[in-house]
């Protein structure tokens, strides 16, 4: 199974007319250009209403998630006080999809914001330490990297046992390793940049060189590729929900709810689909957003 993974080789630290990440209005070009993109926009619409939905769960949410009826089961699409239909424990979809939205998407977001923490700093270190520093943490990421992604999620979650905190600690430990090698090697070629030679010859401390000269060429790369990694982790997360390694029942999840509703796939085929049509809405709207925040950031690939 091949790694789905991208390799950090393949994103060069670019900087948007001049500046860099740290530099003041740099973010403002950026909010500029994504609001020039349509289909960012759109999808920026579509997951800031799928957001407020899950956010405002308790109060929009029409029913109960867990309550049951076994007189309500499979209710199609459109049912008086079921719009969404029902599972089939006659359980409210609209409910469940909302509250399932919430445990989805921290599964999927959390594990990325960690590892941008944690690999970028590895990342950062190796890339401008050199040498020795270099060769212990790199290889030490090459052995998580070495895994498929998916089929690492899967073992660690295994290991680690059901439950959102184990599912997150174990996308977390998958992303890590990618992050590290895009922080790596975009700070390795910046080190070797003219100017923060110059910086070093001037006596600046190696930590002030790293933060003032080095970090700001580093960070658009790591954040764009950390932003493609979203969506990958929202249908990883999904996936650990569906072999029930994740969220465990009777709490809502999208991806809990495709395991629990396949055997019903030929009574009510449409209310089947419906967490995966989140899921699918879900990523394609963060990967369509990643890449248009590697456009307007300048970010070659």
């Amino acid at each position: 199974m091949a790694n789905v993974l991208t390799d950090s080789a393949m994103i060069d630290p670019v900087s948007l007319d001049g500046e860099t990440a740290l530099s003041p209005g740099y973010w403002s070009k950026v909010g500029r250009r994504l609001l020039h993109d349509a289909g960012a926009v759109s999808c920026g619409l579509v997951l800031i209403l799928l957001l407020v939905g899950i956010i405002a769960a308790p109060w929009v949410a029409p029913a109960d998630p867990s309550l049951a009826s076994i007189l309500a089961r499979l209710k199609p699409i459109g049912t008086t006080a079921h719009l969404l239909g029902t599972d089939e424990l006659g359980r409210d979809m609209l409910s469940r999809l909302l509250y399932g939205g919430r445990t989805t998407f921290l599964m999927g977001i959390a594990p990325v914001l960690i590892a941008l923490l944690i690999g970028g700093t590895l990342g950062l270190i190796a890339g401008f330490a050199g040498r020795a520093t270099n060769m212990v943490i790199m290889r030490a990421m090459d052995v998580l990297y070495a895994f498929p992604s998916v089929l690492l999620a899967v073992a660690l979650s295994g290991a680690l046992g059901s439950g959102v905190g184990n599912a997150i600690l174990s996308l977390t430990l998958v992303f890590i390793a990618p992050i590290a090698r895009v922080a790596e090697s975009a700070t390795t070629e910046v080190s070797h940049l003219d100017f923060v030679d110059a910086a070093r010859a001037s006596g600046a401390s190696g930590a002030t060189v790293l933060r003032v000269h080095v970090l700001g060429h580093v960070l658009g790369p790591v954040l764009v590729y950390a932003s493609s990694l979203s969506s990958l982790s929202i249908v990883l997360a999904a996936g650990l929900s569906f072999l029930g390694l994740g969220v465990t029942p009777p709490n809502p999840d999208w991806g809990l709810m495709l395991s629990t509703l396949r055997q019903s796939i030929y009574v009510q085929p449409l209310v089947v689909a419906l967490p995966g049509l989140m899921i699918f809405i879900a990523s394609l709207c963060l990967n369509l957003i990643s890449d248009a925040l590697r456009r307007a950031m300048m970010v070659k690939q």
